[in-house]
């Protein structure tokens, strides 16, 4: 295993270098990534101090500054100290400068700031943490999109994380001899997707599940083998019949599977 100290310096939350560099380490087994922290670097005296931290425990370090006077100071102690440096937006902010034949904006946290679309984001997780687990139905039809799914099939945080990106998201759980709100079969402006996951992933995840919670508060059959087939079966002729959209989550993440949702509500936007 290699040990690998990474520094994260950035102007802003440090979260663009942060999705950055786990995108990067996901190609690579056998690293032990040691991740440092350095967010809202917007000085030269601050710069300092953070360079004498990082001089303590050396590693690659990875910046998005946009103060040139930052960014010159940066690179000069980290050339006199020896240190790696890379300034990982460079590549696209100059890209896009020649695309669109016009200078970059020097404004730190850009991609963060109190616009209109910020406050839309907030409202949305709001809402969407307010009509998760088949909470007001009856206001489902303000939703951009409403998920359904038997229990542990990553409704919850899939549609927390839409949220994150401004979406309205209802969820409901499928369970079976239940019967589902009338309002769900009424919808017209929601986009309505089946969640569907394999019966021996969904088994070793409510396994999981019941380490911290007593089994009686679910039932035997909630990790019995032929049950959680038989719902599963269940859960899939309702989508079939119903022909809402289904996705299959055995092997995908919380962000594949909201890429995949993502895609679907563009392209019945686009074909509206």
């Amino acid at each position: 295993m290699t040990r690998l100290h990474l520094h994260l310096v950035s102007d802003s939350t440090g979260e663009t270098l942060e999705s950055l560099v786990k995108a990067g380490l996901a190609q690579f087994s056998g690293v032990d990534a040691v991740k440092h922290y350095w967010p809202m670097v917007r000085s030269e005296g601050h710069l300092d101090r953070v360079i004498d931290e990082v001089a303590r425990v050396p590693g690659l370090i990875l910046y998005t500054l946009v103060a040139r006077s930052v960014r010159e100071r940066l690179e000069t102690r980290c050339a006199a100290l020896g240190l790696p440096v890379i300034a990982v937006m460079d590549p696209v902010i100059e890209g896009l400068e020649r695309m669109l034949g016009t200078r970059a904006a020097s404004r730190p946290g850009g991609q963060h700031r109190m616009d209109d679309a910020y406050f839309t984001r907030i409202e949305a997780i709001t809402w969407t943490m307010e009509h998760d687990d088949g909470l007001l139905p009856h206001e489902w039809d303000m939703a951009d999109l409403v998920l359904v799914g038997v229990s542990r099939s990553s409704k919850t945080p899939t549609s927390v994380y839409l949220a994150n990106r401004g979406y309205r998201v209802a969820n409901m759980p499928f369970v079976p001899n239940r019967p589902l709100p009338a309002e769900l079969f009424e919808l017209v402006k929601p986009l309505i997707v089946g969640l569907t996951v394999s019966p021996d992933r969904l088994a070793q995840v409510r396994r999981a599940r019941l380490l911290g919670d007593a089994m009686g508060h679910f039932g035997a059959t909630y990790v019995d083998p032929d049950a959680i087939a038989a719902e599963i079966t269940a859960a899939r002729r309702l989508f079939a019949d119903r022909n809402w959209p289904t996705i299959d989550v055995t092997r995908r993440s919380i962000e594949e599977t909201a890429a995949e949702l993502m895609n679907m509500l563009s392209l019945r936007r686009d074909n509206r």
